[in-house]
């Protein structure tokens, strides 16, 4: 059962937001069977969303205008065989758009969480293993993808994330966390129960009480 699970787990992390990530260079048309892990085939398969899942593809435009109001659209380059990701600012008035090395490194981010999360169901992993995906995120834009991660969990799709960012996790119940400690050499994982929140649960949103050291998690000296 262990193998058959780890199996279906797609591991995801999207830190590399350099001139040089993958994403943001050419890439083969076809490669657009599932997300990469780095996202390094995110404009072929952006491309392939467009055209055969549409309703989708807006759906991940329109996130993105929610957190970056200046994103129009993609602007998917094909040169023969090859794609790479440009896009549109809703005042580019020429219509010439812009290299995805103009993104900020927030916005890239959010960009290919935003194509992980709300591309169709049926091309979504059961379950999706993502490393800290708050880095360089707007706080506006935290909030927004907490609600997707949400959305789509209460959909069907395991979700799990790691994360130290207090704002992130005050967007979630307690029940929703595993809290891991460092204890003896070895990390003791352990999912919070009613008895381990309710003397805080009125005072104390989750982030905020794993900060105050009430969960643990916190180093020690």
């Amino acid at each position: 059962y262990s193998k058959k699970y780890l199996r279906q787990c797609k591991l995801y992390h999207f830190h590399d937001t350099s001139d040089t990530a993958k994403f943001k260079s050419f890439q083969d048309i076809n490669a657009n069977d599932f997300l990469w892990s780095d996202a390094g085939n995110l404009a072929p398969f952006l491309l392939k969303l467009k055209r055969n899942y549409p309703k989708d593809y807006q759906n991940i435009v329109q996130s993105i205008q929610t957190v970056a109001p200046y994103f129009h659209d993609f602007d998917l380059k094909k040169d023969e065989n090859d794609v790479i990701l440009r896009w549109h600012h809703k005042n580019d008035l020429e219509g010439s758009g812009f290299s995805a090395q103009t993104l900020s490194d927030g916005t890239a981010r959010f960009i290919c969480m935003a194509t992980l999360f709300l591309q169709p169901k049926e091309l979504r992993p059961s379950t999706i293993v993502l490393d800290e995906p708050e880095i360089g995120l707007h706080p506006t834009a935290i909030a927004v993808l907490s609600e997707i991660i949400q959305a789509i969990a209460n959909d069907g799709t395991q979700v799990i994330i790691s994360t130290q960012s207090v704002e992130l996790a005050n967007y979630f119940e307690p029940d929703d966390f595993i809290v891991v400690n460092y204890e003896n050499g070895e990390s003791k994982f352990k999912r919070l129960e009613k008895k381990d929140f309710e003397s805080w649960i009125e005072t104390y949103q989750v982030g905020e009480a794993w900060s105050e050291g009430l969960l643990g998690g916190k180093p020690k000296w």
